[in-house]
């Protein structure tokens, strides 16, 4: 290529296809442009008394601005004590610093004035007992019921109610971390935990490879270990121990299924450690330490598909990272493209195909309601947005979507090698929509012109709702439950003569999605005599019975459901009953009485998903009135 032709391509390709600069972070205060954070020393003792963590943040800086001198972290409701500064070993000297006034959203703006540039700031402080990050439970809380238990839950802008830091995903840092505890407790962390490590109450953590902020995590209760291959395991209270390892026993499968795929696993260890029912979400994908619930726990590992998942974000995520919450999909979408393949590999096409239907099931009901600005893959700027409103549907099954649509155009064997590519060449960095567009225009669509327009892809990254010509996923075993759930509703074939003793979870989720928005309360009756849902232990399954029975006036299962609402606080599982009750005044009242035992048991970022629903629900109902 002439030269000038070829300068002219590279201008093409550096003007960013999206219209904007999709690394600039709208929900941190930090100015990562001018100065970075490249690892951070944390020094914290763990009181569950006061419910505080105390200590000193090291901070080790790479100045990227010459001329800059002001650090600018985040925080959010953090008592700073002091902030000193050095360079080398020198001693560390105090240095003035400003905290500006609180954001409901996004904390507090920490400014540090230098008079130079120095290569590390240490910050002394404490966290609120109100962290939005932390959840601190009592011992009548946990398991065991002696043993009080911490947790954090840094995604998506939670780190700083713990640490001050950069709190954007375009920053990647190492951290060590010296974590002193209550010496019948075991401390672990989202970095090298020993399995064999002795519980005294002071515990060393390195975490050598650069992570995100919201990848940081730490624990703190009374947690054993027991393994489940050389470098996987299960850490957890000893009550739940022994059921997590043999649900779970299919972890290191799950790791040599993806490796085979997309590259070597390279976090070195992958524990997952089983929290209390309060966990807000599924799961979190903490390199080396996924977080789990205990919600999955089911017996029958039909709900396994979430170690999968957060076992996929070793590559999808923890190791290319979305460089800011408007590409969340880059995380979730690749992620649940491969927790699919995995659960094909190890389960069969059947049950992946049943769990593709069901997602994209949920996305397209989810779709109805959702402006369209926010169905589209790419989102644009949302300044003063929450950026967990990028955790939905359209970021992990729109984008898995669009995957398997380019899987399908390509083949496995291109798309594969695609996929690791992507992989290989941006490990451990922060990506954006931009970099894929380009790695999608080189790596594929320039070597094989014509099996993908731009026109196309454009419209599964910029265009709300799902393309026309998006790929369709049949599913058998679902057609045997569509003709089941027919002949019931139909009264051709009572509840208890259905042939339902081999269905899987699945199937069950499935039965119940699809029954009529209101079902006449004595048909109800006859279903949960046949099939026991109230009352069931498998939360997929209560999250759909729970509403149905609010909506169709089935009081028989409101004890067993406030129950539920009681004991679980995992967000996805609890708000759909809350939804459906505070539809009307005497459900919003029962809605209202069971959050207000519910909530010291729930962790802060759950407490504020119900808050604000109920919230809107009684200000309808005022308007209404």
């Amino acid at each position: 290529m002439p030269r000038l032709g070829l300068l002219l391509a590279l201008l093409i390709a550096s003007v960013p296809a999206f219209g904007q600069d999709r690394r600039s972070d709208e929900h941190s205060y930090a100015q990562p442009d001018k100065v970075r954070i490249r690892d951070l020393a944390l020094d914290l003792a763990v009181d569950f008394d006061k419910r505080q963590l105390s200590g000193s943040a090291t901070l080790g800086l790479e100045w990227v601005d010459p001329a800059q001198r002001d650090l600018v972290l985040d925080t959010r409701d953090l008592a700073i004590a002091a902030v000193e500064a050095r360079n080398g070993k020198r001693k560390f000297r105090e240095v003035p610093f400003v905290l500006a006034e609180r954001d409901e959203r996004f904390g507090s703006k920490l400014t540090i004035t230098l008079p130079r540039q120095f290569e590390q700031v240490r910050i002394r402080y404490a966290t609120s007992p109100e962290a939005s990050g932390l959840q601190w439970l009592s011992p009548a809380m946990t398991a065991g019921g002696k043993t009080p238990f911490m947790f954090s839950q840094s995604q998506a802008i939670h780190a700083r109610s713990w640490v001050p830091l950069q709190d954007t995903p375009s920053v990647r840092f190492t951290y060590t971390a010296r974590i002193r505890t209550p010496a019948d407790v075991m401390a672990l962390m989202s970095a090298d935990n020993d399995p064999a490590a002795v519980r005294d109450g002071d515990y060393s953590f390195s975490m050598p490879q650069a992570i995100p902020s919201y990848l940081m995590a730490i624990a703190a209760g009374d947690l054993v270990f027991k393994p489940i291959s050389a470098r996987a395991g299960v850490w957890a209270e000893p009550q739940t121990v022994d059921k997590a390892v043999k649900e779970f026993e299919d972890t290191e499968k799950m790791i040599e299924v993806t490796e085979s795929l997309y590259g070597p696993y390279r976090w070195e260890r992958y524990d997952l450690l089983i929290l209390p029912p309060s966990f807000p979400f599924g799961g979190m994908e903490n390199p080396r330490l996924s977080f789990i619930t205990p919600t999955v726990i089911v017996g029958d590992k039909s709900l396994v598909s979430l170690i999968a998942h957060e076992l996929a974000h070793s590559w999808s995520g923890n190791l290319v990272t979305n460089a800011s919450w408007k590409d969340m999909w880059l995380n979730e979408g690749f992620t649940s493209y491969v927790e699919n393949r995995i659960v094909e590999a190890l389960y069969g096409k059947p049950r992946a195909d049943m769990e593709f239907v069901i997602s994209r099931n949920g996305l397209l009901d989810q779709l109805k309601d959702l402006p369209a600005e926010r169905q589209v893959l790419v989102l644009p700027m949302r300044g003063g947005s929450d950026p967990e409103d990028a955790l939905g549907a359209v970021a992990y099954d729109k984008g898995a979507w669009f995957l398997q649509f380019l899987e399908q155009r390509y083949g496995r064997e291109d798309f594969d090698a695609f996929l690791r590519a992507w992989f290989d060449t941006h490990a451990f960095q922060s990506a954006d929509s931009d970099q894929f567009l380009a790695f999608l225009k080189s790596g594929l669509m320039a070597k094989r012109p014509g099996v993908v327009s731009e026109a196309e892809v454009m419209a599964w990254l910029t265009q709300p709702g799902v393309p026309a010509f998006a790929p369709q996923t049949a599913s058998p075993r679902f057609d045997a439950v569509d003709a089941a759930r027919a002949s019931w509703l139909e009264q051709r074939a009572a509840a208890r003569d259905l042939d339902t003793a081999a269905w899987t979870t699945q199937e069950w989720v499935y039965f119940l999605e699809g029954l009529p928005e209101v079902v006449d309360a004595e048909r109800l009756v006859e279903l949960d005599q046949a099939f026991r849902f109230t009352g069931t232990s498998n939360g997929e399954l209560a999250q759909r019975w729970y509403p149905l029975s609010v909506r169709s006036g089935y009081f028989e299962a409101r004890p067993a459901m406030s129950l539920f609402l009681r004991k679980i606080g995992r967000r996805k599982l609890v708000m759909p009953t809350y939804d459906a009750l505070s539809k009307s005044e005497e459900g919003l009242a029962f809605a209202t009485q069971i959050f207000a035992m519910a909530r010291p048991g729930y962790h802060p970022i759950t407490s504020a998903s119900v808050e604000a629903l109920l919230a809107r629900a009684r200000a309808a109902q005022k308007t209404a009135d």
